[in-house]
């Protein structure tokens, strides 16, 4: 029977099970404690303090090339398509040495602000590789995008156009472009996450679409090559992809009768578990049955499957991370529904943000132990200066949970290190990869040193004002 204080957490079970699906797949406890990648995660603790984001590259890398060949097969040109393109999104979590995982395993990279794009080309990905998304991309951004010589552009707005065609002028070369379309599918997601509708930021709204065409197809130094929607982030199944990609395909159609539009972007938002309440659709199935759609409408609308383009993140990095804390203080609460236990770590929402902006949920585990204790319901929250600060709403943990314990939450490697601020002054956690057995550093950790170095009033302060404090807290005291 459910708990009344968490009516959407399964039944206890055993707090010390590590779910199929939720976890990496490498993980497994040995004499009681978490392993990934082969690694004890309290040596890992002990070497690099906590809290830490630990990723387990091979999981990343198996991710990487399970959807690219499950993509590949459905869209093969033996069955009647014309070959796809994996994008790899870069915003779910960006590393140098992610980058080129991506690279290795037969990705491109999608970036969407220059700082993304200014890691993927230092991390030696060929610009042709890259695509460049956002609603504003500076003039600056565009500058560097073209002069790169990136392979796409994503335009967002008409007025994206017009200055992506002069930075290529400039250039003296062609830049390809794609449309972002707001298709008009709502995806089954939180409403932050749905980014088709029409009340939002992203796109041009199918409508409009053909004027924009027209004015893109008119602006020298342009290369419109396809169209692109995404139709939202953590989406279960494969009816939004499918309808996406039947109203997309008219749309292609309508627009391919007056110059060739070769390729089509469907995005990406595959959904993940983040507990054991979560059932996504295996990405196979997901692959098969948008291709079966756009086979549909292609047929149907007497044209030729084009080139498709997906954009998968989260899917390939998320069960990969593990993120661990420290536990620092334990508060039992009664309530008038029953007992609720408050168990404070050492991070929170300076280095996981999405509970807080999304209600998100995720899973949690002793790390460092087993436990034969009954099971009690347990909120982890965060050490920041919030009461929404809240890392796991509700998770069974063992009733012995205590100060010193290790805390592991599962499937953080996406947009954690990605969402990561100094809030309250907090250095942000090390990214750490586990591969055969070893660690390495792919962000190493903040100090405080670091977080203080951009206050100006603090940097070389002047001698005078030091004197002054000096003198001040002299009269003070006296």
């Amino acid at each position: 029977m459910p708990h009344p204080l968490a009516p959407h957490l399964p039944d206890a079970g055993d707090p010390n099970a590590l779910v199929e699906g939720v976890w990496p797949a490498s993980a497994e406890r040995v004499d009681g404690a978490l392993r990934v990648g082969g690694v004890d995660v309290r040596e890992v603790a002990s070497t690099h303090g906590t809290p830490f984001l630990l990723v387990d590259e091979t999981v990343v890398r198996d991710r990487a090339r399970r959807i690219r060949e499950a993509f590949e097969a459905a869209f093969a040109e033996s069955a009647g398509g014309s070959g796809v393109d994996v994008y790899y999104a870069g915003k779910a979590l960006l590393t140098a040495d992610v980058a080129r995982w991506m690279r290795d395993e037969g990705l491109r990279i999608d970036v969407c602000t220059g700082g993304e794009l200014a890691i993927a080309l230092r991390a030696g990905i060929a610009p042709e590789l890259i695509g460049f998304h956002g609603n504003n991309k500076s003039p600056a951004e565009i500058e560097a995008g073209v002069t790169a010589g990136i392979g796409t552009f994503i335009v967002d707005a008409p007025i994206e156009a017009e200055r992506i065609s002069a930075a290529a002028e400039r250039a003296g070369r062609v830049q390809r472009v794609r449309l972002r379309i707001s298709v008009g599918v709502h995806a089954s997601t939180h409403e932050f996450l749905a980014t088709s509708h029409e009340d939002q930021k992203f796109g041009i709204p199918i409508a409009e679409a053909p004027a924009v065409v027209a004015r893109i197809r008119e602006l020298p130094g342009l290369e419109l090559v396809g169209l692109h929607t995404h139709i939202g982030s953590q989406i279960f199944d494969h009816a939004g992809f499918a309808e996406s990609a039947r109203r997309m395909l008219a749309l292609h159609a309508e627009l391919s009768g007056e110059a060739p539009l070769p390729e089509l972007n469907l995005g990406g938002g595959f959904g993940i578990a983040y507990t054991a309440a979560d059932t996504p659709e295996p990405i196979e199935g997901i692959a098969a049955r948008v291709a079966d759609a756009v086979r549909g409408a292609a047929g149907e609308l007497g044209i030729a499957v084009p080139r498709i383009a997906i954009e998968p993140g989260r899917w390939i990095v998320g069960p990969a991370g593990v993120t661990v804390y420290t536990v620092g203080t334990v508060k039992p609460v009664q309530l008038a529904d029953g007992a609720r236990t408050y168990v404070a770590v050492d991070g929170g929402m300076s280095d996981n943000a999405r509970p807080a902006l999304y209600g998100a949920q995720y899973s949690a585990r002793l790390a460092n132990r087993a436990s034969d204790a009954e099971p009690t319901l347990a909120r982890v929250a965060g050490h920041h200066c919030e009461s929404g600060d809240i890392v796991v709403d509700a998770e069974w943990l063992p009733a012995d949970v205590a100060p010193g314990d290790l805390l592991a939450v599962a499937a953080t490697g996406a947009y954690c290190h990605s969402l990561a601020s100094n809030y309250n002054a907090t250095p942000r956690p090390p990214v750490l990869a586990v591969r055969d057995g070893a660690v390495r550093e792919l962000i190493r950790r903040e100090s405080i040193d670091d977080v203080l170095s951009r206050d100006a009033g603090l940097v070389q302060a002047p001698a005078d004002t030091a004197r002054d404090d000096d003198e001040t807290t002299g009269a003070a005291s006296a």
